[in-house]
């Protein structure tokens, strides 16, 4: 394999049990693997608490949570990479795979079934618009 394999990560348990079964892939696989949170506006915001002030954007929130998850993920033989990448979360996995050539985008399917899988989701998108193969993870499983 030549590719890396691209996981995204929204900081919930599903994405979470995504995370694991793409690094369970990369370590079979040989392949790095790349821990993506994507955010669709770029906004700051000050915070303030007494004479403190932390400037805090979208962009540090999805970096946090790709780094969290990736932490979370460290095995002695994965390569786990945390990235962030602006867009909404299909269209940002989709062009961050294309940008370093990954073999296979990992998704969870969350929201694949019932209402949401008929007004779409963020596996049902990647997966009729990847270049790449896509692998769609169960969630719901215990």
């Amino acid at each position: 394999m030549s590719g890396p394999i691209i996981v995204g990560v929204d900081g919930s348990p599903t994405a979470r049990k995504a995370a694991e079964k793409a690094r369970a892939l990369a370590i079979k696989l040989n392949a790095p693997l790349h821990v993506v949170s994507a955010y669709a506006d770029d906004r700051t915001e000050v915070v303030s608490s007494g004479s403190d002030q932390w400037v805090v954007s979208d962009a540090d929130n999805a970096r946090y949570i790709a780094e969290k998850v990736a932490e979370t993920l460290k095995a002695p033989e994965a390569e786990i990479l945390p990235r962030s990448v602006h867009g909404k979360p299909a269209d940002a996995l989709i062009g961050y795979a294309e940008k370093v050539d990954a073999d296979i985008i990992v998704v969870g399917n969350q929201r694949m079934r019932g209402v949401s899988r008929v007004l779409g989701s963020v596996a049902n998108s990647v997966s009729h618009n990847a270049t790449c193969d896509v692998y769609i993870a169960n969630t719901y499983a215990d």
